[in-house]
């Protein structure tokens, strides 16, 4: 029989942020190309994305991480995705880039170091869906915990490089400080009570479309 302190122990042992559920880049069909080994770094921070692009009702990831890599490998010269997570509307998780290996930018800033985490949608003009911050909260939630991150040092592309990404529905909850309230909850091994606010004044007002 366990006494008090072993239970303790355990309890301790045990809080924290689980891994989330993530699709490997094998199971989509990743097609990465190799990459330069002086590329590799160590995580310090993680950065926040949207796609910049409206998700339409039909739209499928596993098309779109496709043509993305493609798309990067083809146009930019990138090896492989640019992020190294991405999270579609439903909020599944897709394993991009690894982690060992810095990501890609078109924007100007020091890219190593950085985890780069991608939400598919434009949110300037849509909103991300409940199952999307979820989905964010833990996996940053665990990332953080896994790199050693500190909450200071999470934040969005815009707070990195002069950019309007990862978009102002989405940025909201950067600046008003519930991002990171969420992850340090997920990180205490709890679970945040993650609920999209009211649209903000001059929209977007339209939630992603899920499906």
């Amino acid at each position: 029989m366990k006494g008090p302190l072993t239970l303790i122990l355990f309890a301790l042992c045990m809080a924290g942020a689980p891994k989330p559920a993530v699709v490997p880049a094998s199971q989509w069909g990743s097609k990465p190309q190799a990459i330069d080994a002086a590329r590799k770094h160590v995580p310090r921070f993680i950065t926040i994305h949207h796609a910049g692009v409206l998700w339409k009702a039909g739209d499928d990831p596993v098309k779109k991480l496709r043509a993305l890599q493609a798309w990067g490998q083809r146009d930019k010269g990138w090896p492989d995705l640019p992020y190294h997570y991405l999270i579609a509307p439903d909020g599944r998780i897709f394993e991009g880039r690894p982690v060992v290996y810095e990501p890609e930018t078109n924007t100007q800033y020091k890219v190593a170091g950085h985890i780069g985490v991608e939400l598919w949608g434009d949110f300037s003009k849509q909103r991300p869906s409940k199952e999307q911050l979820e989905s964010l909260v833990k996996l940053t939630a665990w990332l953080a915990q896994e790199h050693k991150v500190d909450l200071k040092d999470v934040g969005g592309h815009r707070d990195r490089a002069r950019t309007e990404c990862p978009g102002r529905d989405l940025y909201r909850y950067f600046e008003n400080g519930s991002f990171k309230k969420w992850v340090a909850a997920a990180m205490e091994g709890g679970e945040p009570n993650v609920e999209p606010e009211a649209p903000l004044e001059g929209g977007p007002v339209e939630e992603i479309p899920k499906k």
